[in-house]
């Protein structure tokens, strides 16, 4: 099967910028701005580029966890340190934990921050609230630094796209978890620990799977199959727009040096191999 070229940039540029959820540098850093807990590091330093936004923007812009988790943490955030403060503290622990794992990611940044730039540049902005946020920072001169921040614009476009497909088919964070590990056999626990739903909104959110004919003992039916793949088929063309700004060979030269770093990345097992974002191996 052919591998939509949008999603093959995916699977290169978000070992790079998740890095800022699983190394240890980026939750110190989050700590030492002020913020208290993962979790109020994940939400403030990731909602940051919005600025003082509400736990409900938040909490509708990243779809994917239960409202109580986002509220433990927003507003109380933008109490303990400024947004502009945690855009500069993220970006900054991200490029320190590229350099310790990869002695080679400024060539990276070299060869490849312009070609990010165009595709930022060409990428629709409607319905993309954290897409927008992020591109309109002003960038880092830090090579590295840039690298990181452009790869999360990127990243954060597609997944705005993802939630644009998401609720096009009425899908609702916990049915999209659930559809997924059906999908791929993953566990459930993790998804659990990861996104905070209590009990009972994760066994309502499967009855509701089965009685659609979803998912049945566990596993997606045929036509749990054909939504998971219209959802995914939607996200890569709504990310697609951004890669017409370069051509096939610099598009290449994209691909082949993010995916070295990205090897580097997944073979240090900072990001594990089972991890709630979906990540496969390269």
């Amino acid at each position: 099967m052919t591998v939509h070229r949008a999603r093959r940039l995916w699977q290169r540029y978000e070992p790079i910028h998740a890095i800022t959820y699983f190394d240890s540098r980026s939750a110190q850093a989050a700590v030492n701005a002020g913020l208290k807990g993962f979790w109020m590091g994940y939400f403030g330093f990731r909602a940051a580029p919005m600025g003082r936004v509400s736990a409900g923007v938040v909490q509708a812009t990243f779809a994917n966890f239960a409202p109580s988790r986002v509220h433990r943490a927003l507003p109380d955030a933008w109490s303990l340190a400024d947004p502009a403060d945690l855009v500069i503290a993220r970006r900054v622990a991200a490029a320190t934990t590229l350099r310790a794992l990869d002695d080679q990611v400024e060539v990276a940044a070299e060869q490849t921050n312009g070609l990010l730039e165009s595709m930022i540049a060409a990428a629709d902005p409607l319905a993309r609230p954290l897409f927008v946020a992020n591109a309109a920072l002003e960038l880092p001169d830090d090579p590295v630094e840039r690298l990181w921040q452009n790869c999360t614009t990127l990243r954060e476009h597609r997944g705005d796209g993802h939630v644009v497909a998401l609720a096009a088919e009425h899908i609702t964070g916990p049915q999209a978890h659930l559809l997924i590990i059906a999908e791929q056999g993953l566990d459930e626990e993790m998804f659990l620990k990861a996104r905070g739903f209590d009990g009972e909104t994760w066994e309502s959110a499967k009855a509701s799977l089965t009685a659609a004919g979803l998912v049945v003992d566990g596993r997606l039916t045929d036509a749990g199959l054909a939504l998971r793949r219209h959802v995914e088929q939607r996200t890569d063309e709504l990310a697609d727009d951004a890669l017409e700004a370069i051509g096939p060979a610099d598009f290449d030269v994209v691909l082949e040096t993010l995916e070295r770093t990205a090897r580097v990345i997944q073979k240090s097992r900072v990001i594990p191999p089972s991890n709630p974002i979906g990540l496969p191996p390269l």
